[in-house]
């Protein structure tokens, strides 16, 4: 009776890890191809002679595909990345005031902040274009990046408001004894305490924050602020672009969080399961 459950557990694993990785294998397969090899008949599971013409066509060749593949690039890293700062700063500051200061409606104020993210985004999606393009923030870092950062404020919140609750406050109350104002026992008890959930929530919040395509490809219509995901799209719709190049782009976009997920795993799932319990 113990055997059947488990065979069926591995299979259903099996199962999800095969839907999910053969695509990015396919599309790797097909980046590592020749224009003429990805158009033989029968299909090549297996590059016949694996080159990488294709990245260096996209990272360093001339013409459009390529300046509009590197310039993307560089606009996905800069607004993830102050996406990411900003989001932990003001997260950080909010779930620390929402664990241990007391203050009239501060309940009420921590569940409404909760309960903007039972919204769905699209919802909110033509009112914040209005709101941007009155201020003149349409097609601007600035724009998206405070979009972002609206987004992903109560989530990044919410897990470290659950980590800093877990933490123990005879330490603060410590440092309180020993004449500490609140802004030094923040900085040099409370975050070195709440580095794992901190950096934890820095991660899940990139990582969000370079899979936008929706509101990225509303809030920017031209390629100076447009991120990789959304150039991408575009270029099946607007440009003859081989299947081929197309793969190596799809594999430039998911290398970045796929090594992050990777290599940083430990920290994701550690901060996680430690603020998780109280």
């Amino acid at each position: 009776m113990n055997r059947r459950p488990h065979w069926f557990r591995w299979f259903g694993v099996a199962f999800i890890v095969i839907w999910s990785l053969v695509p990015v294998y396919w599309a790797l397969n097909t980046s590592l191809q020749t224009d003429a090899q990805v158009s033989s008949k029968p299909s090549n599971y297996v590059p016949p002679t694996p080159t990488l013409s294709n990245y260096l066509a996209l990272l360093t060749g001339e013409g459009e595909t390529a300046a509009a593949i590197r310039q993307s690039s560089i606009n996905i890293l800069i607004e993830c990345t102050l996406a990411t700062v900003i989001t932990v700063v003001l997260a950080t500051l909010a779930a620390y005031a929402f664990a241990r200061m007391k203050f009239r409606g501060g309940k009420i104020l921590f569940y409404a902040v909760l309960a903007t993210m039972a919204f769905p985004a699209y919802t909110t999606l033509i009112p914040i274009y209005r709101i941007l393009s009155t201020f003149g923030l349409v097609n601007t870092y600035t724009g998206i990046v405070l979009v972002y950062v609206s987004g992903f404020l109560p989530l990044a919140t919410w897990i470290l408001y659950n980590y800093m609750s877990s933490l123990p406050l005879a330490i603060e109350e410590a440092g309180t004894m020993d004449g500490a104002s609140r802004m030094k026992i923040l900085w040099h008890i409370v975050i070195p305490l709440a580095l794992p959930g901190i950096i934890s929530t820095a991660i899940i919040t990139f990582l969000f924050a370079w899979g936008q395509f929706l509101f990225p490809l509303v809030l920017s219509s031209d390629l100076s602020t447009q991120p990789l995901t959304v150039v991408i799209a575009a270029l099946q719709g607007r440009h003859v672009v081989p299947f081929s190049l197309l793969s190596a782009a799809g594999i430039i976009a998911i290398a970045v969080p796929a090594a992050i997920a990777l290599i940083l795993n430990k920290y994701i799932v550690s901060g996680l399961l430690a603020g998780s319990v109280k």
